[in-house]
């Protein structure tokens, strides 16, 4: 037998143990688990371990108690299921600790509901930011998600709710496998509405009807947003934010700053390709602010944060970006380029564009005395309208792209 035997455990305690996840805390002289975990265990007669607050110093002192003891720990249904038992192989070493899983609550969910979840996704707020939920979800078309206190079902379905994400029909499974197990169907707005779910719960999403995951690249027309209107409207068109985007090299879990945000569509199809991390709108105008923040809550962009002032400055507090996206800078384009320089992590990625040739000259001229040699694209776009009965070419106007890595 190993020094330690990490066992699953359900609501239901000591009745939904295996024989020899029973015998192995019966043969424990250490027994370790939440408190509500070791509850189960009233006859246990040996030393007990809470695991609770500082759960790195908990593991510790247990890793100290299995050099001369057998140790038993507790943990909810299956440990290396969003679970502690990925930290106790990792202080004390998988060589040394026997699993023993149960079903986790998110199968006893499904089995419940009467849902097949080969399909399903998994996400945990249990403990974890609750940032970029709905950027996550946009993907997704049926999700199982462990919530908590401050992320419960409700604060969920108020989100999507407020974001006009109706189409989802939840259920929240409470207390699976103890005496009060309930579990309920609501439609989104029902949820937002109830205030009695209990703490311990999975909450089911599923999309209502047909639906199709979105393109991996949305490639949004620039009339999809709210945007300042002189002429047609201050906004990078989607040819150049395709461009850009790529240029960008954005990852699942990139942090990003768009300085100059503007309308926020660079941004906020930023947010789509990084779903996982953060984009931080930077833009000075008081005007373009609202528009930003108008054009993230139309597409449920809850992983873009709108930063109002004019960078460099704003940029101190910011957490260091993947990449940086350039699309004004009022001015302030050398010191921009030197706080991004410093800031970027490496391998990271600054992309510019330029209109006007003052800007491009300044871009090229800013670079270049940094001893950095650009990638440069001069974008040129036309698109075909209608003329009559006909079809013209209406040429846009062209764009340099610059893109260094640091």
């Amino acid at each position: 037998m190993k020094a330690v035997t990490l066992i699953g455990i359900g609501d239901d305690g000591c009745a939904g143990l295996t024989a020899r996840a029973a015998n192995a805390v019966a043969a424990a002289q250490v027994l370790v688990g939440g408190e509500r975990h070791l509850a189960f265990f009233p006859q246990f007669v040996g030393e007990r371990v809470v695991l609770k607050d500082k759960l790195g110093e908990a593991l510790d002192r247990v890793a100290r108690l299995a050099e001369e003891n057998q140790v038993a720990i507790l943990a909810s249904g299956d440990p290396l299921f969003f679970g502690v038992g990925a930290l106790v192989i990792k202080r004390i070493g998988a060589a040394h600790v026997e699993i023993l899983p149960a079903p986790s609550s998110v199968q006893q969910a499904f089995a419940r509901v009467g849902m097949k979840w080969d399909d399903a996704a998994f996400l945990s707020l249990h403990g974890r930011s609750r940032d970029g939920l709905l950027a996550r979800l946009r993907r997704l078309g049926k999700v199982a998600i462990l919530t908590d206190d401050e992320s419960s079902p409700r604060w969920i379905a108020s989100q999507l709710l407020a974001h006009g994400q109706t189409g989802w029909s939840a259920w929240v499974c409470e207390r699976l496998g103890g005496p009060d197990e309930r579990v309920r169907r609501f439609t989104v707005e029902e949820l937002a509405a109830c205030a009695d779910v209990g703490a311990l719960n999975v909450l089911i999403l599923q999309r209502d009807g047909e639906w199709r995951a979105p393109p991996a690249i949305s490639f949004l027309h620039e009339d999809e947003f709210a945007k300042r209107m002189p002429k047609k409207g201050l906004i990078t068109k989607r040819e150049a934010r395709l461009v850009s985007l790529a240029m960008l090299q954005l990852r699942a879990s990139s942090v990003m700053w768009d300085i100059g945000a503007g309308s926020g569509s660079v941004a906020i199809e930023a947010s789509m390709l990084a779903a996982e991390g953060s984009v931080y709108a930077i833009e000075v105008d008081p005007e373009g602010v609202e528009i930003c923040r108008d054009n993230v809550r139309t597409h449920a962009a809850d992983n873009v944060r709108v930063i109002a002032g004019r960078a460099p400055e704003v940029l101190a507090e910011l957490p260091d970006p993947d990449a940086i996206f350039v699309g004004g800078s009022k001015g302030s384009m050398a010191e921009i380029v030197d706080v991004a320089l410093a800031r970027l992590k490496p391998g990271g990625r600054l992309v510019v564009n330029a209109v006007t040739l003052d800007n491009v000259g300044e871009i090229y001229k800013c670079l270049r005395e940094r001893d950095r040699e650009p990638e440069v694209i001069m974008l040129n776009v036309s698109r075909a309208e209608p003329l009559a009965r006909y079809m013209r070419w209406e040429a846009q106007n062209p764009i340099h792209i610059f893109a260094v890595t640091r």
